[in-house]
């Protein structure tokens, strides 16, 4: 079935090569770990591939066949042994697997892509059965804040530039975003225009996908409530400390025993 980050796939990687200050954290959990990992929202493999690459066993699981394709094209330049590693397509919220995991991630905010509290209910529900007793669940959302969400919707703002480090392609990037925040749901698109040597865009690109924000006691209580004891809250990949100057929600919570 397809999904709106299908049209994500050829230019993800691209768009978001700028992010991998959480792939360090993520290997370093999934080395400590006992027993293999899941990764949850595993797109093109950004975070799976190095943590296989690290002698640890990992699946994958994305609802995105396209994304999916990429990461197993992507997979093929890696040396990494085929039972280390699998991709699998499947919803996370209702996932059913034969064994259970020391470690289960969802990076780079995959977990504000549920976007009813049923379903991160039903997903949180879902990873404790896949958790081996003490098990770990380890996840990162962005810190919403007032100014973000009463930001005007209907005009464009400048996001970054980015460069491919595969193509040397730039690419500046404009973000546009509605914001329901009765449901707390964030409506946005990215405007991707990539440049030639001369600075003229040579292709603009439209790229939609919704996020479904969420407070520091509510995802506290949401943790709790499904019966995960939380061990940590960090407020970025290096482990400091969560305070009022975070704009990154590091979680690390435990499985019952």
């Amino acid at each position: 079935m397809p999904t709106d980050f299908d049209a994500w796939a050829e230019i993800y990687d691209s768009v978001y090569s700028y992010v991998h200050d959480d792939i360090p954290f993520y290997v370093k959990f999934a080395r400590e770990a006992e027993g293999p990992a899941l990764e949850l929202g595993c797109g093109t493999g950004r975070v799976t591939l190095p943590i296989a690459d690290a002698g640890v066993e990992i699946t994958g699981i994305d609802s995105s066949e396209a994304m999916l394709s990429v990461a197993r094209r992507k997979a093929q330049t890696h040396p990494v042994p085929g039972d280390r590693l699998s991709l699998l397509h499947g919803d996370m919220r209702v996932l059913s697997l034969d064994h259970v995991f020391g470690l289960v991630i969802i990076p780079f905010r995959g977990f504000l892509s549920l976007l009813t509290v049923e379903d991160q209910m039903k997903t949180l529900g879902t990873i404790k059965r896949l958790l081996s007793p003490g098990g770990r669940l380890a996840f990162n959302i962005f810190v919403p804040d007032a100014d973000m969400l009463t930001q005007p919707g209907d005009v464009p703002s400048h996001f970054r530039d980015v460069t491919d480090p595969e193509t040397g392609v730039r690419h500046v990037l404009w973000q546009q975003s509605g914001f329901d925040n009765h449901a707390q749901i964030i409506d946005t698109r990215v405007i991707v225009e990539s440049l030639d040597g001369d600075g003229a865009v040579t292709k603009r690109l439209y790229r939609d996908f919704q996020l479904r924000y969420v407070h520091r006691w509510e995802m506290h209580h949401l943790l709790t409530t499904c019966g995960f004891e939380v061990l940590s809250l960090y407020g970025d990949f290096d482990e400091s400390p969560f305070d009022e100057t975070s704009t990154e929600m590091v979680w690390v919570a435990r499985a019952p025993a």
